[in-house]
This record gives structure tokens, C-alpha cells and sequence, in this order.
């Protein structure tokens, strides 16, 4: 699998070996003090952000950050975000990438314990980062729109189980752990076949703060396929995703994690009169994603991290480890100002933000 030019070498083996590992195990089963302040500079970022006074629905309070505020919150704006990924949530697991629900519920729990705030993939690729202030961004996705994922009781509520339903229990302990995820679909969204189903299912994650959108039609190795077809592939789900009457995606994961062999057909094109164009395109592991203000940033191959343990193959790349290094580590965490009008960040990584016009960056 092709990673961000950033990478060692050595990661990309690891993301490989997890990714292939993961793949096969699933296609054999069923589914089932610092100096004075310095002055404001500017900084460029995908994506318009609200006036720094003003909240969305979710989001914390208004704040307005000033390099005072920042280095007493220890605002890291160009830290690493984790972006954890997940598959089947199972109460059985059958395959390495499977998690059981009581597995997802105590990996978030531990995020709200240590701080971690939910944003969504698209808010994370657009720089838009409902965080507040001392606390740190954590983008949680789930790939294939598999029925453990989500589904509605008989009441209308989310499925005792599913992932939305352990999101929303731990959001009910915790209350500053934001209820929100991504999902990436594919032509049959949470396993229903009709038309008003999925509309009904995908209609209710928007309407309470989730992100639905693009992982291609039928799932296909995009690296396997000419242009066109790539092209047809992200198109096609984009126009189920129309009439369920989702917004255009802003974000889309990549099928086993495998860019095409023209790599920016994966973020921007058109096929038969429709066009995409991801603000983010997201890949299967290895490791946290720099943070979209920093220069290292690539949003055509977005870092992800596999939820699990640490044994064989995800000993060291795996979420608990890389859960718990960013906790000995908190130097390279991201950690908002609670501002999203703003950028803050300490001095000494001042020259690792993209400095254009656009937002404000406060250094302290």
C-alpha cells in the first residue's frame, strides 16, 4: 500500500502487512516560562471557518484566543490527531480488524478519560475543529457502512450494539465526548437494499452530527483500475449519496487503503457530467495525522490508525499503542485553543504551520 511520502519505509512495510492481514482474514468470512508573545501571523487552511465568536451546533462555547490563553491551555495546533479506524463491531469477533462492542466502548472511554473530543473526518480535512480549549481532537471513522455500525429499534433509537449506540452511551457518561463519527459507505449502506431505508438510516446519522460519505460504489482495489473506472467508482456513490440527501462528500477512505495509480484521481475528477473533489482523502494505518495546519499535512493520503491491541502485526501500530505514546508524549499532541478562527501554537514550531492568508495564528 502506497502512504504519504513522509513515512519511513519501514512503516509502510507495517502498514502492508496490517492492511493485507486484515483484508484476507475478512474476505474468508461471512459478514455477520516562554518569551513574549510575538505578533499574529497569517495561515491559509481548506475550508472556511465561522468568526471566532460564533458556535455551531456541538461546538464549545466562543472563545477568542490571545497567546496569554493559548499558554495557559498549552495549545499545540500543529500537534498529531489520531484518526482511529474501524470495521465490524461484533460480538463475536471472527476477523483481526473486528472489535466487539464492550472492545469500542472501553477504547472510548479511555479517550474521554484522558480528553479526547470526537470531530468528524470532514471537519478534521477542513480545518474546522470544534474543540475546546485544553482538550485534544480524535477522529473516529468506520469503513464499509456494515449493519453493526448502525441501525434502528423499534423506537427509532439506535440499536442496542451498534457503534452509534456505544457513541452515544459514552457520550451520556462524559458529557464533553462529542456523539459524532464518520461513516464511509458503500452501495448498500448498513446492509439495506432499499431506497427509503437507506435514506432513513443515513438521514438520521447527518441529522445528529454524523458524516456520511464516499468509499467508492463496490468497494474495488482502486489501484487495479483504469482512470475512468476510478473515477465511475466514487462518482456512482456520490450520486446514491444525493438521493439519500446527504451533502456532497468532503472526504472519502480508501478501499483497502490503495491509492489509484494516478493518485489524484482519488481526490478530485469527474465522470458522465458529475464532479468530486475531497477535501481529504483518507488511507488504512499506520500512525496519527500531522495536523491539516501543519506543512507536513497531505490530504491526499491522510494517515489512519487500526482499532486494537498490541499483539503480532499491531504491536506497534496499532490504537492502544499509539494511544498510550501520545500520552508519555504530549509535546506532539494536538491541543486546541478553543478557538477554530484561530491558529495557536508554541514558538518553537512556529516554521511547521503553512503561513499564507487565512486564518490567524497566535505564537506564544
Amino acid at each position: 500500500m502506497r502512504v504519504s511520502a513522509s513515512l519511513t519505509r519501514i512503516i509502510g512495510i507495517a502498514n502492508i502487512v496490517v492492511v493485507t492481514v486484515a483484508v484476507i482474514g475478512l474476505s474468508l468470512l461471512p459478514d455477520e516560562g516562554r518569551p513574549h508573545a510575538k505578533a499574529p501571523i497569517e495561515a491559509k487552511v481548506e475550508g472556511t471557518a465561522a468568526p471566532p465568536t460564533q458556535a455551531t451546533a456541538g461546538e464549545p462555547p466562543g472563545v477568542v484566543a490571545t497567546p496569554e490563553f493559548a499558554r495557559q491551555v498549552g495549545a499545540n495546533e500543529a500537534g498529531l490527531v489520531p484518526v482511529l479506524m474501524y470495521h465490524r463491531i461484533l460480538p463475536k469477533r471472527y476477523a483481526a480488524i473486528d472489535r466487539t462492542p464492550d472492545q469500542l466502548k472501553k477504547e472510548l472511554e479511555k479517550l474521554a478519560q484522558q480528553g479526547y473530543v470526537p470531530i468528524t473526518a470532514r471537519e478534521f480535512a477542513t480545518g474546522r475543529i470544534p474543540v475546546p480549549a485544553g482538550k485534544f481532537p480524535v477522529v473516529l471513522t468506520f469503513d464499509d457502512g456494515h449493519p453493526s455500525h448502525f441501525a434502528l429499534d423499534a423506537n427509532g433509537n439506535p440499536a442496542a450494539g451498534t457503534a452509534v449506540a456505544v457513541i452515544q452511551d459514552v457520550a451520556r457518561r462524559y458529557p464533553s465526548f462529542r456523539p459524532v463519527a464518520t461513516f464511509w459507505i458503500n452501495k448498500e449502506p448498513f446492509g439495506l437494499r432499499d431506497l427509503g431505508s437507506q435514506a432513513t438510516a443515513v438521514r438520521w446519522l447527518v441529522d445528529h452530527g454524523h458524516e456520511v460519505a464516499n468509499h467508492t460504489w463496490g468497494h474495488p482495489n482502486l489501484r487495479s483500475l483504469k482512470k475512468k473506472k476510478v473515477k465511475e467508482q466514487i462518482v456512482r456513490l456520490e450520486r446514491l449519496l444525493g438521493k439519500l440527501g446527504v451533502p456532497s462528500s468532503r472526504t472519502m477512505a480508501l478501499p483497502y487503503g490503495m491509492l489509484p495509480k494516478v493518485e489524484k484521481t482519488a481526490r478530485t475528477g469527474s465522470w458522465d457530467g458529475t464532479r468530486y473533489d475531497f477535501a481529504g482523502v483518507f488511507l488504512a494505518g499506520a500512525e496519527p495525522s500531522p495536523s491539516p495546519f501543519a506543512k507536513k499535512f497531505d490530504r491526499g493520503a491522510i494517515q489512519r490508525i487500526q482499532s486494537n491491541g498490541t499483539k503480532g502485526e499491531c504491536r506497534k501500530w496499532c490504537s492502544q499503542y499509539w494511544l498510550e505514546w501520545l500520552r508519555k508524549h504530549p509535546g506532539h499532541r494536538y491541543v486546541s485553543d478553543g478557538d477554530p478562527g484561530r491558529i495557536s501554537i508554541p514558538e518553537e514550531l512556529r516554521g511547521n504551520i503553512i503561513a499564507k492568508r487565512g486564518l490567524q495564528v497566535i505564537v506564544y
